[in-house]
């Protein structure tokens, strides 16, 4: 018989703080090319800048820094700015900084292209506060690691649903709820424990697009991760750190939806199921081992815990993947022709009065924007630096992942290592990489697919190389 029981632990020194980022109400919102509106019109939830800090027990050469922002994604230049600025005034070096997005998409797009329209003036000197607060959070932090125990424990929750969806009636993939094909469950979560037994943090990893608010949404909101949090903080009476996995095709079974009572519904949902499991979870430092059998009306087995010290390895690896770009990429000159068209055509469409026309020009003109952004600042060359920071801490692995990948990154990655806890953030910096879909999709006309911009294969390269290191 199985003897012993152990629970994944890891032990390093550790700190977290969190500021409020919430954006002016009246700010440039439009997230959605379906959407009405260009402004917010309020504020449902506030959004939240967290700082999370990883170190080695011994030695100040080497840390982690986990800068977590309740947005959707930024572009290249808007995410280099804020980490030299955040860097900068928290006093340490930007290769020490990942920024990891919980992507909500209620929170409005900050992009820097669209400071001409309505609201958009207000964009550059809310990034550079954001930056700001990141940075105020970094330097102090820096001053407060201490040696902390992460005990690791796994759940479920039917929250997330798969999202590539065959339209039969109109043949044609679409970008929602697919009940026939099950979707990755796991909610992993990590309690934060001091040397004093105090619950300094909880982390919760689990792979859904926080994409319940959608074009009919006019508030300021992080969508269901707002929630989520309320549920585990006031309980734990602990900051909770929400980290995005890999949910490429994976999106809440109830989404698109403009009512924030079905967002809170969603994030209720996660919250409670992720409580669940940080509940289950043992004291740090310890063990579940089989203590003998006890004489009673039956012969009964009898376990117990007894101490055992967490594992302080540490090992911090970052590189950047090069991913080869995918062939017959549009031009910035092909796409910014598209999108003038697409402008021409809505405002003869209003000018006829078909609004239907009129909606859908102003949606394909706001996808041509978004390419348009991307596309002027990818790198050059042949391949796509893909960044990746890994670091091994005792019996768990944390991962920070540029990109969307689909969801075979964490499922693989934790099939092949079935004994540690792997944590993979995903939108890990800039929104550069696009989607990672497996090879297999490569053929089929699905809205992931279509804006890769590596490689068929990406996805699959990305996966040995992370699983390489985790095994040297």
């Amino acid at each position: 018989m199985i003897t012993e029981v152990r629970t994944p632990q890891s032990r390093c020194r550790f700190t977290l703080a969190w500021a409020d980022i919430t954006p002016p109400p009246n700010i440039y919102h439009r997230m959605w090319g379906a959407a009405k509106h260009d402004r917010a019109t309020g504020i449902h939830r506030p959004l939240r800048c967290t700082i999370a800090i990883f170190a080695p027990l011994s030695g100040d050469n080497e840390r982690q820094i986990v800068l977590a922002l309740d947005h959707c994604t930024l572009g290249a230049t808007e995410h280099q700015q804020l980490v030299e600025r955040a860097a900068s005034l928290g006093g340490v070096a930007k290769e020490e900084i990942i920024v990891a997005f919980s992507h909500t998409h209620g929170a409005g797009l900050m992009g820097l292209d669209r400071v001409p329209l309505p609201g958009g003036d207000l964009i550059p000197g809310y990034l550079q506060s954001v930056a700001e607060h990141a940075g105020v959070l970094i330097a102090p932090s820096m001053k407060l690691l201490a040696p902390t125990t992460f005990v690791y424990g796994q759940g479920r929750c039917s929250l997330a649903a798969h999202r590539d969806a065959w339209d039969e009636a109109n043949a044609q993939f679409v970008c929602g709820f697919n009940p026939g094909v099950p979707a990755d469950d796991t909610v992993i979560v990590a309690r934060a424990t001091n040397d004093s037994g105090e619950v300094i943090a909880t982390i919760v990893n689990y792979a859904c697009h926080p994409t319940t608010l959608a074009w009919d949404n006019t508030l300021i909101s992080p969508d269901y991760v707002g929630a989520m949090r309320e549920v585990i903080e006031s309980d734990t009476h602990a900051p909770c750190l929400f980290l995005l996995g890999a949910c490429g095709e994976l999106g809440p079974r109830e989404g698109f939806v403009g009512d924030t009572a079905v967002a809170d519904r969603n994030g209720r949902e996660l919250g409670f199921a992720a409580l669940a499991a940080l509940t289950a979870l043992p004291s740090p430092n310890t063990r579940f081992v089989y203590a003998g059998p006890v004489v009673s009306g039956a012969t009964l087995g009898a376990w117990k815990h007894e101490p055992l010290a967490a594992n302080a390895t540490w090992q911090l690896t970052r590189w950047h993947e090069p991913l080869p770009y995918r062939s017959g990429q549009p031009t910035a000159k092909q796409t910014q022709a598209e999108l003038d068209q697409f402008q021409a055509d809505e405002a003869t469409a209003r000018t006829a009065g078909d609004e239907a026309r009129a909606a859908e020009c102003r949606a394909m003109a706001e996808r041509k924007a978004r390419l348009l952004h991307r596309l002027v600042q990818l790198p050059s060359g042949d391949t796509f630096p893909l960044q990746v920071a890994l670091w091994h801490l005792g019996d768990a692995v944390w991962i920070g992942v540029q990109g969307e990948s689909y969801n075979l990154l964490q499922t693989e990655l934790r099939s092949r290592f079935p004994t540690k806890a792997i944590i993979v953030a995903s939108l890990a910096s800039d929104w550069g990489a696009s989607y990672l879909p497996p090879r297999e999709l490569y053929d089929k006309a699905i809205y992931q697919v279509n804006i890769a911009v590596v490689a068929e294969g990406s996805l699959e390269q990305l996966i040995e190389s992370i699983a390489t290191r985790i095994s040297a």
